[in-house]
């Protein structure tokens, strides 16, 4: 246990000596975020506000601030969603470095047993991954209580910081597989070039995944990324949502509400079938152990002691 424990704080330290990395990652995603708010907002906001005129009556009783509190948490879901990809990716590169420059090969040449090596490595990436998040997560809700109520509790807070820990988890499970084939990182960087473009659309960031087709929701869902999205919209704006349906007093039954939700994606669409938050729960932690099992079995078998 001694061994893993050093070697996992070996790879934190090395992760975090790049200062210049690390800040970066953390300032994109937060900056991204502030000009989403400034350039971006006005087109979701717009988007509400000419669903609620197509029902007299309900502009009036759905006050103009959390309709725009409603945009500005569904562009901080979005930017989550997407660094819950991007972060634990950037956080796996000490795999790829160690491989360039032969380190893997001092590694394997200890006592040290392999599964304990490749578990050292995705605990460090998970405490990185879910740091980092947890960082953008916080900044996120400190700038958004600036402009007016979050109508969230501890409860809601508490289940957002769970949900961006449970994607930090699944996210590195996944990619740790992907990074095991690198051997450089040049390559490495081609490819999170890559992953970087299509995470926005992946998990719906741009575009509601509800406006793609059956076949297209449901390969976007197949990744957990996306689900861990859907359970952070659910967490960050229910109680907002709640709020709107209680100003609105039952005078249109809740469709309102109802019609938010299933266009902006509160549940997960796969094979034509939509899933709750348990049932997503329950798909990313299986595809989470899934994932570690994969991992370990792939580093026993291609890496090899010299």
């Amino acid at each position: 246990m001694n061994k893993f424990i050093g070697l996992t704080k070996r790879n934190l330290l090395i992760f975090f000596k790049d200062k210049q990395s690390v800040i970066f990652s953390l300032m994109t995603s937060i900056i991204v975020f502030v000009l989403y708010l400034l350039f971006l907002r006005g087109t979701f906001v717009d988007a509400i506000q000419s669903a609620m005129k197509e029902a007299p009556g309900l502009a009036d009783l759905v006050q103009d601030k959390d309709v725009k509190m409603y945009a500005n948490l569904t562009l901080l879901v979005g930017i989550l969603g997407s660094a819950l990809i991007t972060v634990p990716f950037n956080c796996l590169t000490v795999v790829v470095r160690d491989k360039e420059n032969k380190v893997d090969y001092d590694i394997l040449s200890t006592p040290i047993r392999r599964w304990q090596v490749i578990l050292s490595y995705f605990t460090a990436a998970v405490i990185s991954a879910v740091v980092m998040t947890g960082i953008i997560l916080t900044v996120g809700l400190l700038l958004l209580g600036t402009q007016g109520d979050l109508y969230m509790g501890a409860k809601e807070i508490a289940q957002a910081y769970g949900i961006v820990a449970l994607g930090s988890f699944s996210a590195t499970a996944l990619f740790m597989i992907v990074v095991l084939f690198f051997k450089s990182s040049s390559a490495c960087g081609a490819f999170f070039s890559m992953v970087s473009a299509a995470a926005g659309f992946v998990i719906g960031a741009y575009i509601p995944i509800s406006q793609f087709s059956d076949g297209v929701q449901t390969v976007c869902n197949i990744f957990p990324a996306c689900q861990v999205t859907i359970l952070l919209r659910n967490a960050l704006l229910s109680a907002l949502l709640q709020h709107m349906d209680t100003a609105i007093g039952g005078l249109d039954n809740g469709m309102f509400v109802e019609s938010i939700k299933e266009t902006f994606s509160f549940d997960a669409s796969l094979f034509g079938q939509n899933y709750g938050m348990s049932s997503m729960i329950i798909y990313v932690a299986a595809f989470m152990v899934l994932c570690v099992a994969v991992m370990i079995f792939v580093y026993g078998k291609t890496y090899k002691k010299k």
